[in-house]
């Protein structure tokens, strides 16, 4: 039993159960309609009783299959991963390969018509967990928690960059599945605690905190792994309020989360309220809104409860809840602190609706740098600085045909966050000459000769339209 997930490693990588290997094998008709829900099509491809078709039907599809000889079924019983009844097994858990090499063991994928969900159901990895992974800081940690690690997969991405990893989780089920998760995964030395919010690690402190915690909100709390039972957007609140105690100098903070848009009352002031006073600088991204009924719809459907007889009781008890609490609508997006030792931290809340360069992580901490470069920095040393156009932006100018003046300029990032914003003929003037080898100072009195203006003026002025332009990754400051 010792050497279960070690044996089971093997196999699975010998018979290529990965995820370059089930996507090939599935092909991209059946694998698209997976991604859907429908497995049909993957049933279809997969029944020829080969190594790796079967277990695709096995652990992904959760479809019983005859017994092979090369499958070391009695021990997998034992292991409590599969159950045998007249010669068919089928898998008591879900066990997926991960885009990191891995895999991640989680209670069976819900679909329509099975049984109501247990409380302590263990999600698997999806759509949230992979947001946060991209999300997450690239750069090497030493301590790490992740916060409701659920099956553990966030431990998959950051092992490879930190030298300790604590996850915990208030659910025991998750936790053990979790510790199945990282063995299958090759990886060891994870300490898994047991307890809610930050009661496990009291006293300790990490440079790198990772969370995709219960942000669901809803009437009550019915399933742990979704849903924490505090008030509305409570928990969420709390965990951005709790976290800077629990970072190390230098340490940052990563988590998806879900607030209300409450009728007159701006989100942006209420999830901004949940950082103010932290004394951390912070980053707060809306990527989507749901209105009420498209939020009760997603997650009824998230427990099969879509058909069920009690959906219209279930769907009409949280719109109800929703009028009381006059809630409009409910966003989803994510939350960074970082504790950068400033006495004058920076908060940033804005909303995000296109597609951004993956992975996020990737330049997350210059996203940060600039917010905090950007607020920090007087107009004197903003004068003396040198700019730099950020690599990748492109301008706009349109306007009607032969006119001599552009009606609207626009500078658009083609990589990372792939902001864009109308500028004016000043700061579209500095996009073509500033590339870091002179301070912007003279750079402005050059363009105030150039387009007529008082250069004197100009200098008092610039400061503030270009501070945002800073923020937001068009200008970089460059080091002589």
């Amino acid at each position: 039993m010792r050497d279960l997930p070690a044996r089971l490693r093997e196999l699975l990588l010998e018979t290529g159960y990965t995820v370059d290997g089930v996507r090939d094998r599935l092909g991209t008709v059946a694998a698209t309609a997976l991604s859907r829900e429908e497995t049909t099509p993957a049933l279809r491809v997969t029944r020829d009783g080969d190594p790796l078709g079967t277990l695709i039907r096995l652990w992904w599809l959760g479809t019983p299959v005859e017994a092979p000889e090369w499958l070391p079924v009695e021990a997998l019983a034992e292991g409590g991963l599969v159950t045998v009844q007249d010669g068919l097994v089928s898998a008591a858990v879900h066990l997926q390969p991960w885009e990191t090499g891995g895999y991640v063991v989680s209670d069976r994928k819900v679909r329509p018509g099975d049984p109501a969900l247990r409380e302590d159901h263990v999600v698997g990895a999806g759509g949230a967990s992979a947001n946060l992974a991209q999300l997450v800081s690239r750069r090497p940690a030493g301590r790490v928690l992740d916060l409701g690690t659920g099956c553990g997969v966030q431990v998959l991405h950051l092992a490879g960059r930190a030298e300790e990893v604590v996850a915990t989780d208030v659910n025991p089920r998750a936790l053990r599945m979790a510790r199945l998760s990282w063995a299958l995964s090759g990886i060891e030395g994870v300490e898994a605690r047991q307890g809610s919010l930050f009661e496990p690690v009291e006293g300790e402190r990490f440079d790198l905190v990772v969370s995709n915690p219960p942000f669901v909100i809803s009437p009550r709390g019915r399933f742990t792994y979704r849903e924490s039972g505090f008030e509305a957007d409570g928990f969420c609140r709390d965990l951005v309020r709790l976290a800077p105690r629990f970072l190390s100098p230098g340490g940052t903070c990563q988590l998806l989360a879900n607030w209300l848009h409450v009728d007159g009352e701006d989100w942006r002031d209420r999830v901004g309220g949940w950082l103010a006073g932290t004394g951390c600088d912070g980053w707060v991204v809306q990527r989507d809104v749901q209105d009420p009924a498209e939020y009760a719809e997603l997650w009824l459907r998230d427990a099969a409860e879509q058909g069920t007889p009690r959906y219209r009781e279930l769907y009409d008890d949280w719109l109800d809840w929703f009028e009381t609490m006059k809630v409009t609508g409910i966003g989803f997006g994510w939350i960074t602190l970082h504790d950068s030792g400033s006495l004058d931290p920076v908060v940033r809340v804005e909303e995000l609706g296109q597609r951004v360069e993956l992975p996020v992580g990737g330049y997350v901490d210059e996203v940060l740098a600039s917010v905090g470069l950007a607020h920090r920095l007087t107009d004197e040393e903003l004068l003396g600085a040198r700019l730099a156009l950020a690599e990748g932006v492109a301008e706009e100018r349109t306007g009607p045909p032969g006119a001599e003046d552009p009606s609207r300029i626009v500078l658009r990032q083609t990589r990372g966050l792939r902001r864009a914003t109308q500028v004016g003929t000043v700061e579209a003037a500095l996009a073509g000459v500033c590339d870091g080898d002179y301070p912007l100072a003279p750079l402005l009195a050059a363009i105030a000769e150039l387009t007529g203006q008082d250069a004197d003026d100009l200098l008092v002025r610039a400061p503030e339209a270009l501070r945002p332009l800073i923020a937001e990754g068009f200008f970089h400051i460059s080091t002589p």
